[in-house]
């Protein structure tokens, strides 16, 4: 009786340990939501013309997925959610082959076929989606100007937000992951895969701590997609990070930082603050451990871009004042430093846009000068030995057609771009961009072009049209990566953040995003060429275009 007892309990054990196992946590249920939301929001004909109110259908369904336990109630819902869309015709369009050139890097639907969570039925539902998907003028995305720039469109802002409302949460991280899945040109570099993002910030943002929990991980969010162009703020963060800073500018090296320029003379002088200090410590921390902890919170196509964007999060602050660690001639000390807001700064400069330096090298400072002032300079150094473009900061405009002529064109073709193909969401259109026929140049010295992480987007562009002319070599330290154009989207409530909507690449494919441009001498500014005032890039360009006899 006792061994008939103990089998009995053993099956008993067995079967709730087996249903425990079927059953689909939340995260599972709301990763397979976001996803068939987005690919029905973007695929179905019904759907992607915005006769319906898509957000509200998630509204609504919302609590029957909770509420569900295993695969074949969740994926019941599912069907007679997509039945209730209404009939697709059949498309015949949508199987024949695209003649432009396809960019399939980002396309993946093969979440259709994830059997623990899908049943046979709604994997074969969505294939039929796709096969016979939308073919019109879609309602969530357009484009607009001469460049056909992605628009995200039509979506509603929800300007009475309040953010413990857990649904709109949801559907904020819903939109959000969707755009970047279907018109993220460049997810395909990302560090983290995007369907694993997915999975790691949904539990975030359906049960944040606070109201500033929930702003940092919007923040977090963004910074997933490893874009320089990948901005975010909002009032609370602003708030939580501080917008008082130092009268000075500087870079982080070797996980220090390094004052390289100063904002305000008389404000720098009464905090007694100079060219070439290093701070190791910030509020007793070291920087590099102050570093660590907001790495999460510092957008960038690359870790270098990620530096560039954490200096405002490790000195700047609320209050009026920091205590750091400064080392000046080899002596250490603490000191308090003085925080301001930037309008207080009286910030000038007195740098000239170009100008002729030693043995009739010119120089061209592309981030100041105007248009009026570069003719000016391309027609008086004609006949200098070598020029040197210096493209570490962001022109005014494009200049590329001005050094077309100047510096002749080697490539007819400058550059590919992919853009999204909103017939098949998920793929891009690749297209050749042909400037010119080849020419010789009307200046035949070297050209030395200048580049570090503050060459960024235009800057990029500008720098491969330089490349494509005679005689150019590109000197100094990884680009942004970031060339393409930078197009603004919307969580609920309005919080506005951006990402590089078009890829660039070189002709043989090369990317622009996250690799930075091309270059040819790599020179790193060092810890201790900053601290003795050295511009160590300028420095090594003059010494090649003085070599050059």
């Amino acid at each position: 009786m006792k061994n008939i007892i103990l089998v009995l309990l053993s099956i008993i054990i067995s079967f709730k340990t087996v249903n425990a196992q079927n059953n689909l946590s939340d995260t599972e249920k709301l990763t397979a939501t976001a996803k068939i939301w987005g690919f029905l929001k973007y695929y179905h004909p019904n759907v992607a013309n915005g006769k319906l109110d898509w957000d509200n259908q998630l509204l609504v369904i919302l609590p029957s997925i909770e509420k569900a336990s295993r695969k074949e109630e969740l994926s019941g819902i599912f069907v007679a959610w997509i039945e209730s869309l209404g009939g697709i015709k059949l498309c015949r369009k949508c199987q024949t082959i695209p003649q432009s050139a396809q960019f399939d890097k980002n396309f993946d639907l093969t979440w259709f076929e994830n059997n623990k969570i899908f049943t046979k039925e709604l994997t074969e539902k969505l294939k039929f989606i796709e096969q016979n998907r939308f073919q019109g003028k879609p309602f969530y995305v357009t484009t607009e100007g001469r460049s056909s720039s992605l628009v995200i469109s039509n979506e509603k802002p929800y300007d009475n937000f309040v953010w413990t409302n857990r649904p709109l949460r949801l559907l904020s991280l819903f939109r959000y992951w969707n755009i970047i899945e279907y018109f993220y040109p460049h997810k395909y570099q990302l560090d983290t895969k995007w369907d694993v993002v997915l999975s790691q910030m949904l539990p975030k943002f359906s049960s944040p701590a606070s109201e500033l929990a929930y702003h940092l991980t919007m923040l977090e969010l963004v910074v997933k997609i490893d874009d320089s162009h990948g901005y975010f703020t909002t009032d609370v963060l602003n708030e939580h990070f501080g917008l008082k800073q130092i009268p000075a500018a500087f870079r982080i090296i070797d996980d220090q930082i390094i004052i390289t320029g100063i904002y305000d003379n008389a404000l720098a002088n009464l905090n007694d603050i100079k060219v070439g200090d290093v701070i190791s410590k910030v509020e007793g921390v070291e920087v590099a451990e102050v570093l660590k902890q907001n790495l999460n919170y510092c957008n960038g196509s690359n870790y270098q871009s990620k530096l560039k964007h954490a200096t405002v999060k490790i000195l700047n602050g609320s209050s009026d004042s920091v205590n750091v660690e400064i080392t000046r001639g080899g002596k250490t000390k603490d000191r308090k430093l003085a925080r301001y807001s930037f309008d207080q700064f009286k910030y000038g400069t007195n740098q000239k846009s170009w100008k002729v330096l030693q043995d009739n090298i010119g120089y061209i400072k592309l981030g100041i000068i105007n248009e009026k002032e570069l003719a000016d300079a391309l027609n008086s150094l004609v006949s200098a030995k070598a020029i040197i473009i210096d493209l570490r900061g962001y022109p005014k405009e494009f200049y590329g057609y001005h050094f077309r002529d100047f510096l002749g064109v080697r490539n007819a073709e400058t550059n590919k771009v992919a853009k999204p193909d909103f017939r098949f969401p998920g793929k891009f259109i690749l297209s050749n961009h042909t400037i010119v026929s080849k020419g010789d140049p009307k200046f035949t010295g070297e050209v030395l072009v200048l580049v570090d992480e503050y060459t960024q987007s235009r800057a990029e562009y500008t720098a491969m049209w330089l490349q494509n002319g005679y005689h150019v070599k590109t000197v100094g330290s990884q680009t942004a990566g970031a060339g393409g154009t930078m197009v603004p989207q919307e969580f609920v409530g309005g919080y506005k953040s951006y990402f590089t909507s078009s890829a660039i690449f070189y002709p043989n494919m090369a990317p622009i995003q996250r690799k930075g441009v091309k270059i040819d001498i790599e020179i790193k500014p060092t810890l201790q060429g900053t601290v003795d005032g050295k511009d160590e890039i300028l420095e090594r360009a003059i010494e090649l275009a003085t070599k050059n006899k």
